[in-house]
């Protein structure tokens, strides 16, 4: 990165003005980490804990439970509402070993295509005007369809999403105090772990919503969620979300590092990847009764379940209790925000006969979740691409068998 002056800096915050007070002076240089003391267990009293008889945990794909690996499953059949737990968030990382980073010592650096380049330590950014934003993330690779041999359940298919409020300053704010240069069109935002995990974002999106996040449903983010600073980019694929922060770069074209153009890059049956989708698609999908559980008998039963788009909001969820030919409009319930998960509703009186639940959801454009015949014809492939690829927002069918038993109906 080059050397940087160890000039201080004073801070003139303006009272009813903001930022827009505020001086910098000249870029510190970045210092070392080291790892942070151990801390003692916590008390579970002083920090609360579930009740032991409570059993909702997240799960590894086609191991059950693996707290040691990197990808873990949110419950979402056990949850209600629209919030996360921050303990059940979902977990994938593309490095082994989460970074134990000291909030004192860690910075955020802004270079490149700016008039001045700037360093900000945690306690600064918290001096900043924040805001707190109820937003979802999702993995790309969230609802293969078969996630292993174990893909009959909605956590272990569609588990890499979660919903949590989250506390920070936005992006627009930093990047407007650096001055951005004419020409500028993306950053390059880079994570502290031990491979730089690096992501492309056009400055637009950047300027726009992108937030710089310390803190997670109230709390500090939690070190497996990129403590002590990750971004949030609202709607768009989780990868974009750089954990464990600690580099911008305004630059003038995207980067294609590998994360975002190898890795992450679906391929298309004529051998072309797929590089930078970013939106994620209308998508809903039934929790309870989903795949896996049993009805215990014929009677009334309340449908419900999640629906998202990186659209905007969700504006209808119909609800298919014949495997689509019909649908019914659910209820949406309330608060419906933009970017974020929304739960809806249906009453249903199963008659003990076979059928198939199945969820639509329709967003603010006008956009309907598509099924995945037409998801395939979309992009000219067959249905079973969608075994591996990512970006599947397909409708998500759920068997009910005459004996209560519920199964995925998708293939």
């Amino acid at each position: 990165m080059g050397s940087h002056s160890h000039s201080r800096r004073r801070w003139f915050l303006t009272s009813g003005i903001g930022v827009a007070g505020l001086v910098m002076g000249a870029v510190r240089s970045l210092r070392g980490q080291t790892a942070a003391p151990t801390a003692p267990p916590r008390d579970t009293l002083a920090y609360g804990q579930p009740s032991p008889f409570d059993n909702t945990i997240r799960k590894a794909p086609g191991q059950g439970t693996a707290i040691t690996d990197t990808a873990l499953m949110t419950p979402l059949q056990d949850l209600d509402g629209i919030i996360t737990p921050s303990g059940l968030h979902f977990l994938m990382d593309h490095v082994k070993g989460i970074p134990d980073l000291d909030p004192k010592k860690h910075r955020l650096l802004l270079h490149g295509m700016v008039d001045r380049p700037l360093e900000f330590t945690l306690d600064e950014l918290k001096r900043l005007p924040s805001v707190s934003r109820v937003y979802f993330l999702e993995c790309n690779a969230n609802s293969r369809p078969l996630h292993g041999p174990n893909g009959e359940s909605v956590q272990l298919v569609h588990g890499r999403t979660s919903c949590s409020e989250w506390t920070g300053v936005l992006l627009s704010v930093l990047l407007k105090e650096c001055g951005v240069k004419s020409g500028a069109s993306w950053i390059v935002a880079e994570g502290d772990e031990s491979n730089k995990y690096t992501m492309s974002i056009p400055l637009g999106k950047a300027m726009e919503d992108t937030l710089v996040a310390y803190a997670q449903n109230g709390e500090p983010v939690r070190p497996h969620q990129g403590y002590p600073l990750r971004l949030v980019v609202p709607g768009w694929e989780a990868i974009r979300a750089v954990k464990w922060l600690t580099r911008i770069n305004v630059v003038d074209r995207p980067y294609m590092a590998w994360h975002e153009s190898g890795n992450n890059a679906d391929t298309r049956p004529d051998g072309k990847g797929l590089w930078y989708r970013f939106e994620l698609g209308p998508k809903s999908v039934i929790t309870r009764p989903s795949g896996g559980q049993r009805l215990p008998g014929h009677g009334f039963y309340e449908i419900t379940g999640l629906a998202w788009t990186g659209r905007g909001a969700v504006r209808r969820v119909d609800v298919s209790t014949d495997g689509g030919r019909t649908y019914k409009e659910a209820e949406l319930q309330q608060p419906v925000l933009r970017y974020a998960h929304t739960r809806f509703r249906y009453a249903w009186k199963w008659n003990g006969e076979e059928t198939v639940l199945q969820s639509r959801c329709t967003d603010e454009r006008g956009e309907v979740q598509p099924t995945i015949l037409e998801a395939a014809k979309n992009l000219g492939v067959t249905p079973d691409y969608f075994y591996e690829a990512d970006h599947f927002n397909g409708i998500q069918p759920w068997k009910v068998n005459p004996d209560g038993r519920i199964q995925n109906a998708l293939f």
